[in-house]
């Protein structure tokens, strides 16, 4: 297993122990990043899944993603905030992630909440030291923390940041996962599915939704007691491409999954091998397909249950070729291309109009963990769990910031991804599987934003096209553009900027200015460029693991 911090790895492999499967110990390590990675990661946030079962060679996604309240829309953020979607709890949405940790143990797992959230029940109880990465975030983010009287005394005790080594606790948040686990143990009678039952409906219709509906009540949030009641995740179909013999799944077009399959079928075809690793007309070849892709994920992505999305015809491997020959090998997009009309059978849509981008600067938005499990049998679980605690209030007596994820949606009513009652922002969180030509099965993922594809995207092309192993593949010097409205409001755009970490050398900065990027750089190890993380089994049954070095991640092989 491989997650983006040693506890949470460490917790799954203590459920693997047990007797856990691959199901069991994903969840179990999941629920720990939202105790020991508290700044990007909420129990009361998302939980996009991606899960294979060895037994039936069946792909399932568990949604993980909550919905607008019934109160929202856009009208109200125009005529109460001004036409901006505010820090604060006005850009809640339903918490999905409970629920869909509930969900993969009922349908997929073999054990009980309480017995999964052991691990991070003792980490809140009774607190762990801060790694350099974590400390980081929230010094960096303690004005932030202090805006709200109820996160600071937990992120910020005594008045000041953490130093490394220092514990956290989060007593609150301790008793709260208590709480579900108690809940799980007592209705357990009838089986182990009434006391998963029992711990969801703890949440959304107990003592848990009655403390955050009032807090909303008292404080002008949307959410009510009917929204939490009603909410289940969407266990619904993958999406899928093949490259170069490998089959890789994505969650749906209610997030941003399907644009990494797009990337890769504008490529297929392509010999990049030839262009040479990381070369200024790899660079190029590659940054040219992403920034492709992203302009249709503008055009359509959107949640299904609300917006016609044409995937099938978007995923069409024909679709992928028309957009191929657009690719200039000697000159880039100076902003973000057209999309396509894939309905239509057209490299380019003919009526478009330019990226919907608002205006103000905003500031780098925060992003997300991931973790992966691969077990003995060959059961394989992808996670993204993710939502910040800088940009929302703890909600006293429970230590759960509850879901920010309405920051990912827009205000502009044909966007794909308006504001509506009931409608699903569109996610960045975006987990992956892949199956080899040899049946190897691989979960992989990272943090990062609107990275996250593409840092997936150059780690999948290193292994396949380069034939790296897992861990080169996941250290070597990435890239990333940012030629696109950026998916977190305000949604800034950047039009022709393409970041490099600085251990790309100055020579191919310079043919890459030549051909009309506008170069920037990061660190030589940037968090920012992702925190790639995958587990793997091949046909032997060896199991591999890579973990990213550009954070806290953690790999785990047994």
């Amino acid at each position: 297993m491989a997650a983006g911090h040693p506890l949470a790895a460490l917790a799954a492999l203590r459920i693997l122990d047990a007797g856990g499967n691959a199901v069991d110990a994903g969840v179990a390590g999941g629920i720990c990043l939202s105790v020991v990675h508290p700044d990007i990661v909420s129990f009361a946030g998302v939980a996009p899944i991606l899960l294979y079962d060895a037994a039936r060679r069946e792909v399932v996604t568990i949604s993980g993603l909550g919905s607008w309240p019934r109160a929202a829309s856009i009208e109200l953020f125009q005529t109460r905030c001004g036409g901006e979607i505010p820090e604060g709890l006005l850009r809640t949405v339903v918490p999905a992630a409970p629920d869909a940790w509930i969900t993969a143990l009922e349908r997929h797992g073999t054990l009980g909440f309480a017995e999964v959230a052991a691990p991070a029940i003792e980490l809140a109880r009774d607190g762990f030291p801060l790694g350099p990465f974590v400390a980081q975030i929230i010094r960096e983010n303690e004005a932030a923390y202090r805006r709200w009287p109820t996160s600071a005394p937990i992120f910020l005790p005594g008045g000041r940041a953490l130093e490394v080594g220092e514990r956290l606790v989060q007593t609150d948040l301790a008793a709260t996962l208590t709480y579900l686990a108690d809940e799980d143990r007592a209705a357990r009678r009838p089986g182990r599915a009434s006391g998963l039952d029992a711990a969801r409906r703890a949440f959304y219709r107990g003592d848990v939704a009655e403390t955050i509906v009032r807090y909303h009540r008292e404080e002008g949030g949307l959410l009510t007691r009917e929204d939490l009641a009603d909410f289940r995740v969407g266990i619904e179909p993958p999406e899928h491409a093949a490259f170069q013999g490998h089959e890789v799944w994505t969650c749906g077009f209610w997030c941003q999954g399907p644009v990494l399959l797009q990337m890769l079928q504008i490529l297929d075809g392509l010999d990049l091998r030839a262009l040479g690793h990381n070369s200024p007309a790899y660079i190029h070849t590659v940054t040219e397909a992403m920034k492709l892709a992203f302009a249709d994920r503008e055009a359509y992505y959107g949640d299904p249950r609300h917006v016609k999305v044409p995937g099938e015809a978007l995923l069409n491997a024909g679709y992928g070729t028309l957009r191929r020959g657009l690719l200039d090998p000697e000159r880039a997009w100076a902003e973000m291309p057209p999309p396509g009309d894939p309905a239509g059978g057209q490299a380019v849509l003919p009526a478009w109009s330019g990226p919907r981008a608002a205006a103000g600067p905003g500031r780098p938005a925060l992003d997300t963990s991931y973790i992966a499990v691969v077990d003995a049998a060959g059961n394989a679980f992808s996670a993204t769990p993710s939502d910040v605690s800088t940009d929302t209030p703890v909600v006293p007596g429970t230590g759960l910031t509850v879901s920010s994820r309405g920051s990912q949606s827009w205000l502009i009513p044909e966007h794909p991804s308006a504001v509506a009652p009931g409608k699903r922002p569109r996610l960045t969180p975006s987990p992956a599987l892949v199956v080899g030509p040899d049946g190897a099965v691989m979960p992989l993922g990272t943090p990062g934003g609107d990275v996250q594809a593409q840092a997936m995207l150059q780690v999948l092309l290193n292994l396949v096209v380069f034939g790296l192993g897992p861990q080169p593949a996941v250290e070597a010097p990435r890239f990333a553009t940012q030629s696109f409205p950026d998916s977190f409001w305000p949604h800034r755009y950047f039009p022709g900027r393409l970041t490099l970490e600085r251990r790309i050398p100055e020579s191919t900065v310079a043919a890459l200015g030549d051909r009309g990027h506008r170069v920037a750089r990061w660190a030589d190890w940037e968090w920012r460029a992702g925190g790639v993380c995958l587990a793997r089994r091949d046909r032997a049954g060896v199991r591999w693991a890579a973990a990213d070095p550009r954070r806290d991640s953690y790999a785990l092989a047994r």
